[in-house]
């Protein structure tokens, strides 16, 4: 009987929806499981019922920014690998407030090339 090797479910939040969806198809054709959500509060809504191995989040979002959304996420499930993207300037202070609070997060620069990214969430 053939092994079935469990893809790595990852959580790509993002409020810009084609983003989202792009890197979503990115991830699936590229061996894991992706699932896309358009806002931090989804993102941590739907973490608690998909458990993922990986999120990816925009740090700006509408609702609620996606380091507020990974520090609920990481909560609740501690092992889950986190890597945040932007292309805004803000994005600083909130790490560094997040950082006073003793939360340390990965980030890219948006645009990100798919192939930084999937190296990224391999290593």
């Amino acid at each position: 009987m053939p092994e079935t090797q469990v893809k790595p479910k990852v959580l790509v939040a993002d409020d810009e929806r084609v983003i989202a969806d792009t890197l979503a198809i990115i991830l699936n054709q590229s061996g894991f499981e992706a699932t896309a959500v358009y806002s931090g509060e989804k993102a941590v809504e739907t973490a608690k019922t998909l458990k993922p191995d990986m999120l990816i989040s925009d740090v700006i979002m509408t609702d609620l920014n996606g380091i507020d959304a990974a520090i609920k996420i990481r909560a609740l499930l501690p092992s889950c690998k986190i890597l945040l993207f932007s292309g805004q300037a803000a994005t600083a202070d909130l790490l560094d407030r997040a950082r006073v609070q003793g939360h340390e997060f990965e980030i890219l620069a948006k645009p990100v090339h798919p192939q930084d990214l999937l190296a990224r969430l391999r290593s």
